[in-house]
């Protein structure tokens, strides 16, 4: 199935019936009074996120949803018939946003949420609800209300706790191959990787996290060059970033610091939020450098680099190396776990305390010399 993760939609919900203005014909009922129904309701436009759907792809083929329109009211209180809500299922992680106005609409993070994107009109009144003792016979009646139409932007960010970065060929899915489940397309030529890949990493029967992979960046990504740049949002959601190098690159043209550095400067030009994201550095194609020259190599670049976080030195194909980094991975997901939930619990105890903010001004906090 093709990968889409952006598309864009034109929502349509339906409009309420019209009210019914009518009066009881009855043998033996000459004054039956007004008898006119209500329309009925249109039909509303909802976003499901379903864990099942995994691409936007029937969004950039379909681009026109409507909802039915409600039936009018009729003659001897009959109401008219409500139009039945339309569902438009989407993966998991989809943003919906208004094309008009940019405003964000509803952020799909959870399987089975529900988020109204359009509402119905609602139907109209009929004039037995205009009937007082003073107006015996109201013909009076409304019209159904319109309902919502919308221009909306799908876009879609994977969930994954863990996204990798690096150039084209530096081993990214060699190594989401060797620690998860998933099975991505691996050559010997640069853009293998068309479109964003997920793996499930066991690190024991209980313990698991989702990588993501994406295709990799070059210089000028964040101006449109390459393929990369138009997936790094799938690494807004990321807490971790695994920042993959060829320590041993085929060409020997090739400088492995200029292209850190590089790849390290395009992401903060699409993003800075990306930028600041926690960064692992993880040396990679330890397997074709002489076991004599690994430490210096590594101690070199490292220094010419200027990196001062975590760093790691594997060989995603003979997999040595990559347990280890798996371990520390999960233990810093754990942790950042760990300190959010911390975190919403202390804002919790002081929203119920009534504690919002102190003010450094407010006389009952200052100290008395």
């Amino acid at each position: 199935m093709k990968f889409i993760d952006e598309a864009r939609i034109e929502v349509i919900a339906g409009s309420g019936g019209n009210g019914c203005a009518s009066f009881c014909r009855e043998k033996f009922r000459p004054f039956g009074g007004p008898d006119g129904g209500d329309g009925g309701k249109g039909g509303s436009i909802w976003a499901v996120a379903d864990r099942n759907v995994n691409t936007l792809v029937d969004y950039r083929y379909s681009k026109m949803h409507r909802a039915g329109n409600g039936e009018s009211g009729r003659g001897s209180d009959c109401y008219g018939k409500g139009a039945d809500d339309v569902f438009l299922r989407v993966p998991v992680g989809t943003l919906v946003i208004d094309e008009v106005s940019g405003e964000i609409i509803a952020d799909m993070t959870e399987h089975g949420q529900m988020e109204l994107l359009a509402k119905g009109g609602e139907g109209g009144w009929g004039n037995i609800h205009f009937k007082t003792s003073t107006n015996r016979a109201p013909r009076q009646k409304t019209d159904g209300k319109d309902g919502e139409r919308r221009e909306l932007r799908l876009e879609l960010k994977v969930l994954a706790d863990v996204g990798l970065l690096g150039m084209p060929n530096a081993g990214k899915s060699t190594f989401i191959t060797a620690v998860s489940n998933a099975r991505p397309k691996i050559a010997d030529y640069p853009f293998t990787t068309l479109h964003p890949n997920l793996g499930v990493v066991r690190v024991s029967h209980e313990k698991s996290f989702v990588i993501a992979d994406i295709p990799g960046l070059i210089e000028g990504a964040a101006e449109g060059a390459g393929l990369g740049h138009q997936f790094l949002r799938h690494l807004s959601r990321t807490g971790l970033l695994l920042h993959i190098v060829d320590l041993a690159p085929f060409e020997a043209t090739v400088d492995p610091v200029k292209e850190a550095k590089a790849l390290v400067k395009e992401l903060q030009k699409y993003d800075p939020a990306l930028g600041d994201k926690p960064r692992w550095l993880v040396l990679n194609k330890l397997d074709v450098v002489p076991e004599e020259e690994r430490a210096k190599k590594v101690k070199d670049f490292v220094k010419k680099f200027g990196f001062k976080g975590p760093v790691f030195e594997i060989s995603a194909l003979s997999h040595e190396g990559t347990q280890e980094l798996v371990n520390a991975i999960y233990l810093h997901l754990e942790q950042q776990r760990y300190s959010e939930q911390r975190s919403e619990e202390v804002q919790m105890t002081e929203e119920a305390r009534g504690i919002s903010s102190i003010d450094p001004d407010d006389p009952r906090f200052k100290v008395l010399d």
